[in-house]
């Protein structure tokens, strides 16, 4: 799926990756782009466990929080993917499948569709072991800010 406007320079994981550890949230999150497919507009990340993440000390389980803010990421990273600037999150859904006691959960997120001014991307996230944990949408802004702005 295109966007209705041209596309831009296609970058690579290990770009997306660098503009992805500018927010120190995320580098918080220790988010790790896995693999980008331009061709099936799709990409895959990784979130290691880490205590501040645990629902309950010494549980091993992911509180809900980490894994929405896993989602919001993915999917608008779809997006910075296919329009190689940031996006605003409108809105985004996540249903809770199951516990994720896991020491790494991998999201991979698919464009479904890339407006004029609004994208939709859904996001599976897996545990370490290939169970489905959460499914999230998210629709992010698509209008992509001037040039020569900060967060351009």
């Amino acid at each position: 799926m295109t966007p209705e406007r041209a596309r831009p320079e296609k970058r690579s994981a290990a770009e997306l990756q660098a503009r992805l550890e500018r927010s120190a949230f995320i580098r918080f999150l220790n988010l790790r782009i896995v693999s980008v497919d331009h061709g099936r507009d799709e990409l895959v990340m990784a979130m290691p466990m880490r205590a501040e993440f645990e629902r309950g000390p010494g549980s091993g389980q992911f509180h809900g929080g980490p894994i929405a803010a896993f989602i919001d990421t993915v999917g608008d990273y779809v997006l910075v993917m296919l329009l190689d600037a940031p996006v605003p999150t409108i809105n985004f859904r996540v249903d809770f499948l199951r516990p994720a006691v896991s020491p790494e959960l991998v999201g991979t997120g698919r464009l479904r569709r890339a407006g004029r001014t609004i994208g939709v991307v859904d996001v599976d996230v897996h545990d370490a072991g290939g169970q489905l944990v959460a499914v999230g949408r998210g629709c992010y802004g698509t209008v992509v800010a001037p040039p020569g702005r900060p967060d351009a």
